[in-house]
């Protein structure tokens, strides 16, 4: 995966994304057919992937979330299923956030473990077997919509309505994962996140395939606090200018910012001139939940960090709010046909 995504991807399409066509040629001729001819493995449970178009970051790790939430209030027991990208573990691996590192397991398996049982497998069919066999009843894969060997009973791709899909090519001329058509071919449902326009032209398209779709926005968790307050802003996500419009829309002064590469481990020149300048110049430093996981167990003055710094948490709020409960319920429903279909063959 691509976690420093080149700018020219989110633009209209140049000379750099025309000159690279014939490698996304390749690519997509590679990545359509694996989707298409996959040989996917089931497990005994219900299967939903949370995955998007592009790289990047689209929602995906808040809608999981949300879905897993959603579950356990129809009694479920849900289980997360990750890679874990971005952290060094090669086994498969219950995450443990008191026990765990970012650089062991990756960022976002350990937030998706503090709201239920996470896997990290980067074969996710042995993954999945052992969520079964930790008793999870319904398992949530964050990503790997493109290339995993599971059967999935239901399939989101989420889009962020301000990016969409970028200049819409395949990598490497842009962020583009497969062939368009393949995916929402594989696709259950899209749901869109945020209320921009650069992704209608494919949600249509979509309905126009017979795909249900969502929609939802990415909301702060906002007590106020942070009104007409100059802050400074640090970000090493897939799309840093979606935090800093989030603090703008709560009111803060962004007077600085200070952005890295997706999935970043900070060194300690890093850490330390974030708290120097900041407190220097007398602002507040915050920053998201992504981040700050790879800092709470960090060395140096990475815990000074984590302590002088404000956490802004997200959720995904649906536009009708019993959307991921549906979501659970069609799921359940494949997962029994599926069974069912097995026993009788």
């Amino acid at each position: 995966m691509v976690s420093d995504a080149p700018p020219f991807w989110w633009t209209k399409a140049d000379w750099r994304a025309y000159g690279l066509w014939p490698f996304s040629w390749v690519y997509g001729r590679i990545s359509g057919s694996r989707m298409d001819h996959a040989r996917r493995v089931s497990v005994p449970v219900p299967v939903i992937c949370v995955g998007n178009f592009t790289v990047g970051g689209a929602g995906k790790t808040p809608t999981a979330i949300a879905l897993a939430r959603a579950a356990r209030q129809k009694g479920l027991k849900p289980g997360f299923l990750s890679r874990g990208y971005g952290g060094s573990l090669d086994v498969t691996t219950v995450v443990d956030p008191a026990h765990h590192r970012a650089r062991d397991v990756g960022d976002e398996p350990l937030l998706l473990a503090r709201e239920a049982l996470t896997v990290i497998c980067r074969k996710r069919v042995e993954g999945a077997r052992r969520l079964v066999s930790e008793g999870a009843d319904l398992i949530i894969m964050d990503d790997g919509f493109q290339s995993a060997r599971l059967t999935f009973d239901f399939s989101l791709l989420v889009i962020d309505s301000r990016r969409g899909i970028g200049n819409g090519f395949l990598i490497p001329s842009g962020p583009v994962r497969a062939p368009v058509r393949q995916q929402i071919r594989h696709a259950s449902a899209l749901l869109k996140i945020g209320n921009d326009d650069r992704a209608d032209a494919l949600i249509r398209r979509a309905a126009r395939a017979g795909k249900q779709i969502y929609e939802a926005t990415v909301e702060p968790l906002d007590d106020g606090s942070l009104k007409d307050v100059p802050v400074m802003a640090w970000a090493g996500i897939a799309d840093p200018e979606k935090f800093y419009r989030t603090l703008r829309g709560m009111g803060a002064v962004l007077a600085e910012t200070r952005s890295f590469p997706d999935h970043h481990h900070f060194s300690d020149d890093e850490v330390a001139d974030l708290i120097d300048h900041a407190a220097a110049n007398g602002y507040r430093l915050v920053t998201t939940a992504k981040d700050m996981v790879r800092l709470e167990a960090g060395h140096g003055r990475a815990a000074e960090l984590s302590k002088e710094s404000r956490v802004v948490e997200v959720e995904i709020r649906f536009d009708d709010p019993a959307s991921p409960a549906k979501i659970i319920d069609a799921a359940v429903k494949a997962a029994r046909l599926r069974n069912l279909r097995k026993s009788t063959a």
